[in-house]
């Protein structure tokens, strides 16, 4: 069991998206981790319902993934992949296209899911361009979509808090919408059955009102999960890819989450069996042990620029002074190779079930008003306090871990479970159970 740490002066440092006061006021701080469990500074177990955040898809400190990164720091820390490269980053590519969809063979990473979005929405529009189809320049992404926190991913994302303090960001961006509706689908187990006409908006209403001709790329999530938990309803992914097809627009599927065993399978477009144009992934890509990102592309989009450079030409001028890192790269080998010789995805399909029936088993509890799940996902929507958005999901996460010792994950009134692929019908019923003790004492 960790020791008490020291108490830090928490005052220099500026916290992500945090409410800075209230936290320094009362910190909580995590000082260990190990496969399901976090430890606290006070010297509390606390259970993982949020795999950190949404990342740590094989459990914390892995032995196999922490060796891997020990060993690489010790021979070199620092390799450039600007005109030079190290042995790993191939490797890792290799790994990381062994269990990608068909088709998705070729890899450009960066460090985190922000970056990766920025990265393919500037392949989506270079690739046009290359070919000689400079006319597309228009983007589309989704209300209350979460594509990090770039210019790029902010532009297509539709979630207003990320973006109202800093003016004009992308111009030619509009946004799908959202396909929540709890009027029609509360309550439903897996995917929702009302509303893939949803998807049908964007021919009807954005391409007729923009020309298709000019639109580059359509950016979804297959789950939207930062903003809830928002499932696709069954059929909707297909209509989408459909209608990009017919026009000749990219479709992307940013995967950060839904990426690396989230839904049982490596990834969601081979859950859906839908096959995108480009993947983003970052979070389970390294176990979250290292920084990583990357965009997953077809073959005949990377193929176009090297068509259409000279030989000895730079193609594509992007990157970052971090790409490929050899640590990143060693995490990501090891974090792949966990989840395919232990079976961790199968093992989250297994779970599925179990893990729907106890979120499923809260519903009648005081203020809620939906649940959803997918794979080893949970939204659990509750009532929000008159004038006080947020305010009673908070007051839930706060109980949950002081009173608890669970870790759960809430946006704006809807908490959000996503525990690690490896847990099981006890520490399931562990956090479910700790949170119906919570809801039933609001």
């Amino acid at each position: 069991m960790p020791q008490p740490s020291d108490k830090p002066d928490t005052s220099h440092f500026w916290m992500p998206f945090t409410a800075n006061r209230q936290f320094k006021n009362k910190p909580r701080m995590l000082v260990a981790a190990s496969g399901m469990y976090y430890y606290s500074d006070d010297g509390r177990q606390i259970l993982d319902g949020t795999a950190g955040l949404w990342c740590v898809n094989a459990g914390h400190c892995h032995p196999k993934i922490t060796e891997a990164i020990q060993r690489q720091a010790g021979a070199m820390d620092y390799a450039p992949a600007f005109q030079m490269g190290h042995p790993l980053v191939f490797e890792a590519a290799s790994a990381l296209v062994s269990i990608a969809p068909e088709g998705l063979n070729r890899v450009f990473f960066c460090n985190d899911g922000s970056e990766a979005v920025d990265t393919s929405l500037k392949i989506a529009l270079a690739y046009h361009r290359v070919r000689g189809d400079g006319l597309r320049h228009r983007l589309i992404g989704r209300e209350r979509g979460y594509h990090g926190v770039g210019f790029g991913g902010i532009s297509v994302g539709g979630i207003a808090g990320n973006r109202k303090h800093f003016g004009p960001a992308l111009p030619a961006v509009d946004h799908l919408r959202h396909p929540l509706d709890i009027a029609r689908n509360a309550f439903t187990r897996g995917l929702p059955q009302q509303g893939a006409e949803l998807a049908d908006e964007l021919e009807q209403r954005l391409l007729a009102l923009h020309d298709p001709a000019t639109v580059a790329a359509v950016i979804v999530e297959p789950i939207q999960g930062s903003t809830g938990v928002i499932l696709p309803p069954a059929g909707y992914l297909q209509k989408l890819r459909a209608i990009c097809d017919k026009y000749g627009i990219l479709l992307i599927f940013d995967e950060v989450i839904t990426g690396f065993g989230r839904l049982g399978a490596a990834f969601g477009a081979g859950y859906f069996d839908v096959m995108p144009d480009m993947i983003i992934c970052a979070k389970g890509l390294t176990n979250a042990a290292v920084p990583m990102g990357a965009v997953l592309v077809r073959q005949e989009i990377h193929d176009a620029f090297m068509d259409a450079a000279p030989e000895n030409a730079i193609e594509f001028f992007h990157g970052y002074t971090y790409t490929g890192h050899p640590l990143a790269s060693a995490a990501a080998i090891a974090a792949i190779d966990v989840y395919t010789s232990e079976g961790l995805f199968e093992q989250a399909a297994a779970m599925a079930p179990f893990f729907e029936q106890a979120a499923h088993s809260l519903k009648g509890l005081p203020y809620i008003k939906d649940i959803r799940n997918l794979g080893l996902v949970c939204g659990i929507e509750l009532e929000s306090i008159p004038g006080q958005p947020g305010a009673r999901a908070f007051n839930v996460f706060l109980k949950c871990f002081w009173e608890k010792n669970i870790l759960i994950r809430t946006t704006g009134d809807i908490i959000a479970l996503s525990p690690p692929l490896i847990i099981n019908q006890m520490q399931t019923e562990q956090l479910f159970g700790a949170l119906a003790e919570v809801l039933r004492g609001l």
